[in-house]
């Protein structure tokens, strides 16, 4: 029986931003000005570790976040 992982990121410093509006973006620019953000391969690893796993290890949900990110 398989299931499905929950993964929970928070902020991936990926090209996403560019698809907001300018009011919506500059508010994320501020909220993590300064703060080193994950990378997509941080995400990626994460999603590896899941999927590896032994059929007798169920993860169920993963929260990964900046190191800074305190929301």
């Amino acid at each position: 029986m398989s299931g499905a992982a929950r993964s929970g990121t928070g902020t991936v410093d990926t090209e996403l931003s560019t698809h907001l509006r300018d009011g919506v973006r500059q508010a994320i620019e501020r909220q993590i000005q300064g703060m080193e953000l994950l990378r997509p391969e941080d995400i990626a690893d994460t999603v590896s570790y899941i999927v590896t796993r032994d059929r007798r290890v169920a993860v169920d949900e993963v929260l990964v976040r900046a190191g800074e990110q305190t929301w």
